[in-house]
């Protein structure tokens, strides 16, 4: 199954397409009206208009460093987990999604990283808690926001995670805890961007890692960059994904991402010869 992510509403039902994944509310903070027809697909805890308007919400280290866009490692700035009035805001586009579309997709979901969130709001939650460890904490807080949502979707439910595939690494770093969500998930998917795809050694094998860790239950969708990249290099970075993902999903270039697949359909073809009856 192919797919797209786009920002443009006409985009979504591109006939070269399985799926279109229309982005409701992006990391800047943009907000849209969810689409019928579409995967509506959120940014959960990354919001870089949130964050500037009020820095309450923003993760801190224990070092009082907040997760914000303009410090190393972060491309945007993230909201606390932890924020019970920003996870019902999350829920409630949650609930306007599913009334546009059974479908929704959840990006951006965890901890900005491993040595987050020591804000009052988390210390004092997770010393009411009953976890000695503040990784199962974190993992836990995460776990019951998916539930959350599951609850109020009605068709699939995707989550997108960061590349990393290795046990444990997602939960460390993220509290996102494979194991624990897979119930939950009807489809987890991954981003490999690369803006030209000169080499896919590395596509191979992450796309490979993630295939070996989910249940057969939950599909595997690899995202690749569409933006400017060359087509036939975009064309075999699909049919590497391919080998290993139930889906594949091109982000943010529709047009390119078209020729992409009209070229690998007609590839596909062109092996084919049709001859005249011999004996006619």
């Amino acid at each position: 199954m192919y797919g797209v992510v786009t920002r443009h509403e006409a985009e979504v039902d591109w006939p070269a397409f399985d799926l279109g994944h229309y982005e409701v509310k992006d990391v800047s903070g943009t907000a849209s009206e969810p689409v019928a027809g579409a995967v509506n697909t959120l940014s959960a805890f990354a919001d870089n208009a949130a964050a500037r308007e009020d820095p309450d919400l923003v993760p801190l280290s224990a070092d009082g460093e907040r997760a914000t866009a303009d410090r190393q490692y972060f491309d945007w700035s993230f909201v606390c987990p932890s924020h019970q009035a920003y996870r019902e805001g999350l829920l409630e586009m949650v609930d306007d999604c599913v009334a546009a579309a059974p479908d929704v997709r959840l990006d951006d979901v965890g901890f900005p990283r491993p040595e987050y969130c020591h804000c009052s709001r988390c210390d004092a939650a997770f010393a009411a808690s009953d976890h000695a460890d503040r990784g199962d904490w974190r993992a836990d807080v995460v776990t019951r926001f998916v539930d959350d949502v599951r609850e109020r979707v009605s068709g699939d439910l995707s989550l997108a995670v960061h590349p990393d595939p290795y046990p444990g690494h997602l939960r460390e770093r993220a509290g996102v805890d494979l194991d624990a969500l897979a119930p939950l998930l009807d489809r987890v998917v991954v981003p490999l961007y690369d803006t030209s795809y000169g080499t896919t050694y590395w596509l191979e094998s992450l796309a490979k890692g993630f295939e070996s860790r989910l249940d057969d239950g939950v599909r595997l969708a690899v995202e690749l960059y569409a933006v400017d990249v060359d087509v036939d290099a975009l064309v075999h970075a699909t049919e590497v994904a391919a080998a290993y993902a139930d889906d594949v999903f091109f982000g943010y270039d529709t047009s390119n991402a078209t020729a992409a697949l009209r070229r690998m359909r007609a590839d596909a073809e062109s092996g084919v010869t049709h001859r005249p009856d011999e004996d006619a």
